[in-house]
């Protein structure tokens, strides 16, 4: 191995296991495969790993909302997921999964030394129980009044509306998102990991150059406030990886997450050359780097470096954090069809664009980025297609035509190459300082040379002359060097334009050494279009798509549940009333009677019974979130009120067209409402 070639491994925040991807994901993993792929252009050895987080709550219970097993789901999803990355071109050199045998070795093995270091405390208390599901309660699991403000239906640990913080004991009126039922309080014993107790060590830590400065400065205000210890296991039932001699208690999933960075890279190392410890022993000297959005940074910043401390491994040379993605200026939304997931946006459109784009807005920092649609379509369009792609198709066609391929033995301007090749170290630079946008700046800027060069020279209209033949090879072959490194630049970004253009150009791949040299004499193939332009249908079709499906596509029973709550409430609460809304809006309702002629069981579904509802000679299909109230048998010949006019939602367990109307608290307190006696079905309520 060369002195100077660095030993580098990568990792990307894991993936949930419960869900597709979406362009939000994407930022992180775009980033960070872009980086990858300069440093191995670079000649450096750089390894890039990942793998789905797959342990929690929150996959436990969407595997039973789809009547799938734990171990099912995220097999699934993992296929997915790994499909999705693929397309976007993003090459791990292994996408794993927490739930593995490496990750339980490793989540032990780690246990293990933190305990006997003395680093593990035992503590009695009090959490929020489920006493219908028989479960401990996750602070998201739980939703109530803010005790700040008042405002309703909040997360048992944050209130979206004021922003307050607190414990979700302090809710008040509280209730399970699970099962609806109000949670009781119960103890139980705990295991803390003494996070308090690496304080001084943090403080050094996060101020030593391994992160960035707003960062640093961000975790100062949980190191001046003073550290908690930290909860790292959970009560059965969860779904993850059991404690050692602590039956039913599970390892928190933000314990073992973490792990699966080196679990992945171990299961890589088993079935290469690569040497574990080399990378991970506390006095390694490789260089790990973890890319992560700022949501997570406390995680990875305190107590993964922390756990790393404990148990003797190496910490990070650096933790690069980015910003969130907003799309037209916006949250994503899935009203507005900017909520685009991955597989959508592939159907219409190549991946590379969205590189790129991503790549011209990306810099160092934690600011968020914006996906312009209109200014998405119009950049790639004028850079790439209008700017680099036309470089080449000026000049390829006299080449092939003229000069039967053979471009030209010496070099029409060489100042202007000496320019091109020289730009190497600064684009090199902003790219290891994770500077894209600058380092696409400086490459379209020498695009726009390229292009008045040629503008200059006009070889389309010396071709037309007698006695310029070798004019016209000397200026296209030129064209075709400063187009040549330009794609080298741009590799990182473009991978698959850079294969077809050395396709092109009859060339190996391009490494970042092959700018300070160009093609002379040298014979290339016909050209053939790298880039088309991006067409106003197609974005226009992934926000119908987005529209059309994101709202309702994959459903699940927890979520029918929230959007059936306000009619669930008790009329006799003294709850506020809602928000006014105006007699127009009301009469939008179109609520008819309608004849229950059939209810079953949902396979899967614990609080769901599939209805079929005869509206006087139309039958509609609905899903109600009565079953804790109501057996089949007890339904079936019953006048009851609908929603009729609702948009159709695609649930996981089929589509609901329509919605019963109920009242009452929830559990078996839930009354759906009957018309009084002459009442017939397809009536509409006045």
């Amino acid at each position: 191995m060369p002195s100077s070639q660095r030993q580098i491994l990568v990792t990307s925040a894991l993936p949930y296991a419960n869900g597709p991807i979406h362009l939000g994901h994407l930022v992180e993993y775009l980033q960070t495969d872009i980086w990858v792929r300069f440093q191995k252009m670079r000649g450096h050895e750089c390894i890039y790993v990942c793998a789905n987080d797959a342990h929690g709550t929150p996959i436990m219970l969407r595997a039973r909302a789809d009547g799938l097993s734990p171990e099912k789901l995220i097999a699934q999803v993992h296929k997915e997921h790994d499909r999705d990355f693929a397309d976007f071109l993003v090459k791990f050199d292994n996408f794993y999964t927490t739930h593995s045998d490496e990750n339980r070795e490793l989540s032990t093995a780690i246990y293990s030394k933190l305990n006997e270091s003395g680093y593990i405390d035992r503590r009695t208390i009090t959490q929020a129980y489920d006493p219908e599901k028989e479960m401990f309660l996750p602070d998201r699991f739980i939703r109530g009044e803010c005790p700040r403000c008042g405002a309703k239906d909040q997360y048992g640990d944050n209130c979206e509306v004021c922003g307050a913080t607190y414990s979700p004991t302090e809710l008040i009126d509280p209730v399970s998102t699970i099962s609806g039922a109000s949670p009781i309080e119960r103890e139980s014993e705990h295991l803390f990991f003494k996070l308090s107790e690496f304080s001084g060590f943090l403080k050094d830590w996060t101020h030593a150059g391994h992160l960035q400065e707003s960062v640093a400065n961000k975790l100062n205000e949980w190191l001046e406030q003073g550290l908690q210890d930290w909860d790292i296991s959970r009560d059965a039932p969860y779904f993850g990886f059991e404690i050692p001699d602590e039956p039913g208690k599970y390892f928190y999933v933000w314990l073992d997450a973490p792990v699966g960075y080196m679990a992945s890279f171990k299961n890589l190392c088993d079935r290469t050359e690569l040497d574990f410890d080399h990378f991970w022993q506390a006095d390694s000297t490789t260089e790990l780097y973890h890319f992560i959005g700022k949501d997570i940074i406390n995680f990875h910043c305190l107590f993964w470096p922390a756990i790393l401390e404990g148990a003797g491994y190496r910490k990070p040379t650096n933790v690069f954090v980015h910003g969130f993605l907003t799309v037209n200026g916006n949250k994503m939304s899935k009203s507005r069809g900017t909520f685009i997931m991955a597989r959508t946006y592939l159907n219409h459109l190549r991946p590379e664009y969205l590189r790129y784009y991503y790549a011209a807005k990306l810099g160092s920092g934690v600011e968020d980025i914006d996906l312009n649609l209109k200014d998405f379509q119009a950049r790639v369009n004028s850079d790439l297609v209008g700017k680099v792609v036309n470089i080449a198709s000026r000049c390829a066609g006299f080449i092939s035509k003229k000069f039967a391929g053979e471009l030209s033995a010496v070099i029409h301007q060489p100042e202007l190459l000496q320019q091109f090749a020289e730009a190497s170290n600064k684009i090199a630079s902003l790219y290891e300082a994770r500077e894209f946008s600058r380092a696409i700046r400086e490459i379209m800027a020498l695009a726009d040379l390229a292009n008045q060069y040629i503008d200059e020279n006009k070889p389309w209209v010396l071709a037309r002359e007698q006695g310029h033949e070798q004019d016209v090879q000397d200026i296209c072959s030129m064209g075709l060097n400063l187009f040549r490194i330009l794609i080298i630049y741009l590799k990182p970004v473009l991978p698959t334009m850079a294969t077809s253009a050395e396709g092109f150009l009859n060339i190996s791949a391009l490494t970042w050494q092959d700018s300070q040299h160009a093609l002379t004499s040298h014979s290339i193939n016909r050209f053939k279009p790298l880039m088309t332009r991006i067409e106003t249908a197609a974005i226009e079709a992934i926000i119908e798509e987005s529209t059309a499906t994101l709202e309702t596509d994959n459903m699940s029973e927890e979520e029918m549940m929230t959007e059936t709550e306000t009619i669930t409430k008790n009329p006799l609460s003294t709850d506020p009333i809602s928000d006014e809304i105006s007699f127009d809006d009301f009469v939008k309702l179109d609520l008819r009677i309608a004849k229950i002629v059939r209810a079953q069981h949902v396979e899967g579904a614990d609080k769901l019974l599939q209805l079929t509802l005869d509206l006087g000679g139309e039958t509609r299909e609905v899903f109600a979130g009565i079953k804790s109230a109501y057996r089949p048998e007890d339904l079936e010949g019953r006048l009851t009120v609908m929603v009729a006019n609702l948009a159709p939602r695609k649930m996981r367990f089929g589509l609901s067209e329509g919605m019963v109307l109920a009242a009452g608290p929830g559990g078996n307190e839930l009354f759906i409402l009957e018309p009084d006696e002459g009442a017939e079905p397809g009536m509409r309520v006045k």
